[in-house]
């Protein structure tokens, strides 16, 4: 008994350790050697480098600049996520009902998704122009006097958000259309012959059924948000004023335009700290959910 049970076991770990050393290789051991370098001072060219401890560290926390950026996350991920979610349900309840080219109208709000975030934030940008850009066009034509969108720094994180929100809400919409679809009629049935209004259905019987889903979107989005780089690199590189600058953005600034090594992964060692606090937090609580 016990031999087939050490060779079951063995086999399980022959097939899995080509996926083991793939983690090792390129996740853990790069992960341990960052927290290290987060220590020192090095500078990204030399090879030599000082320990430091714990001043890197220390060094941020007493930045202004830092909670500057802490701040600019957070707006980033509420104002990028409940948009997100918010547009995504609504377009998904909408073309849950069977209207005709539905299809065709899933396909043409999905495609941002699938288009590369460099070409969305490029296209944006010419959209954006202060003089000849189609959004300030549309806002003279309402008169309504024209936005410099990506030289303010009262709109340059709002036109960031704009094309983040744009790009995901197709990917949250598919998701929530098959949480809508799984939605059981006979719930739906019951709730009209009790007299239940439309929004009493939704509010008692969808919300309640999609909410696994909302959670894992909201998890997703939310990391996915923190991990926003390219439409900040393309439209606003962190200005102006660093009014867009973000935690993974101060990294990429630290790192290869001020050589601070030191500092720039002490900042990605927080970012993967929060990411991994989120990350646990769905994982337990999504236990609630067994029958998702």
């Amino acid at each position: 008994m016990n031999k087939g049970k050490n060779k079951q076991i063995s086999t399980m770990v022959i097939f899995m350790l080509p996926a083991l050393l793939l983690l090792l290789a390129f996740w853990f051991i790069p992960m341990i050697v960052s927290l290290f370098i987060s220590f020192t001072d090095w500078d990204y060219i030399s090879p030599k480098f000082s320990f430091v401890g714990l001043e890197n560290y220390t060094s941020l926390v007493t930045d202004k600049e830092f909670y500057k950026v802490i701040i600019n996350t957070l707006s980033f991920v509420v104002f990028t996520v409940l948009p997100t979610m918010i547009i995504g349900l609504t377009l998904a309840l909408a073309l849950n009902k069977k209207i005709a080219g539905s299809t065709i109208y899933k396909a043409i709000i999905f495609s941002p998704w699938v288009t590369p975030m460099v070409a969305v934030s490029i296209v944006w940008s010419w959209i954006f122009q202060p003089d000849v850009g189609l959004l300030n066009s549309f806002l003279s034509a309402l008169g309504i006097h024209k936005i410099d969108w990506l030289g303010s720094s009262s709109w340059a994180m709002p036109a960031v958000i704009i094309v983040t929100v744009w790009k995901g809400i197709g990917w949250v919409m598919i998701f929530y259309l098959e949480a809508l679809q799984r939605v059981p009629a006979d719930l739906y049935e019951s709730a009209s012959i009790d007299g239940a209004p439309k929004w009493r259905r939704f509010r008692y019987v969808t919300l309640p059924m999609i909410s696994p889903t909302t959670f894992f979107l909201i998890i997703v989005t939310t990391i996915d948000a923190l991990q926003a780089y390219d439409q900040i690199q393309v439209l606003t590189q962190g200005g102006p004023a660093g009014s867009t600058r973000t935690l993974l953005y101060m990294y990429y600034q630290l790192a290869f335009e001020q050589f601070n090594m030191g500092q720039a992964t002490a900042v990605s060692t927080l970012l993967v700290l929060i990411t991994a606090l989120l990350s646990t937090v769905q994982f337990l609580a999504s236990k609630r959910w067994v029958h998702y």
